[in-house]
């Protein structure tokens, strides 16, 4: 579990093909630390097992996640999002994050709002009905507040610090991003699913 409060990011050094899914390489340059060997951390929100950790930080990407996530898609000297797993104790500066991403969703503006930015986003098709405005969601990990939602689209604010500091202010239009919808909507819409 985590609370998509990003305090590091690191770069792409390389995906490798390994045996029908990939393995996803990421340098340690920035003082991202030292992770043990099966430890979850999520990489842009996605929650992955570390499958080695020294000089480089060494994940497993199986079919599913390439299929359901923009990780498969990863550039060379790309930045990602990290964030290391909660440990009982940690605060929750964000909200529940999972690290189960519901999909991607397309970037459709990037609006400047005060001293930061609105961002606007597309709702994939199974997540309509589950984007409430001031609920949550996790865009590439990043816990934030639903601003406004309209029709098949919803924004957030983004702020200096979360520009700063996340992959998201490098972000724009027609880009895509891993998406969570807040874990309580989820439950929600199921059991109404259900009647």
């Amino acid at each position: 579990m985590f609370g998509g409060i990003i305090m590091h990011s690191e770069q792409v050094a390389n995906l490798v093909a390994s045996e029908g899914g990939l393995e996803l390489r990421l340098k340690r340059d920035n003082g991202f630390p030292r992770q043990e060997v099966g430890t979850s951390v999520a990489v842009n929100g996605v929650c992955l097992t570390v499958k080695r950790c020294q000089d480089l930080i060494v994940f497993d990407l199986v079919p599913e996640t390439i299929n359901r996530t923009t990780l498969g898609s990863l550039r060379r000297d790309e930045l990602v999002n990290l964030e290391p797993s909660l440990r009982v104790g940690d605060k929750l500066g964000g909200h529940f994050v999972y690290g189960h991403v519901d999909g991607t969703c397309e970037i459709l503006a990037k609006e400047r709002e005060g001293q930061g930015f609105r961002l606007w986003c597309a709702i994939p098709p199974p997540l309509r009905g589950m984007i409430a405005e001031k609920g949550f969601v996790a865009l590439d990990g990043v816990s934030l507040t639903v601003a406004a939602v309209q029709g098949d689209r919803f924004a957030v604010a983004l702020i200096p610090e979360t520009l700063k500091r996340t992959t998201l202010g490098r972000k724009g239009p027609a880009d895509y991003v891993n998406i969570e919808a807040d874990p309580v909507a989820r439950y929600v819409a199921a059991l109404v699913r259900q009647g």
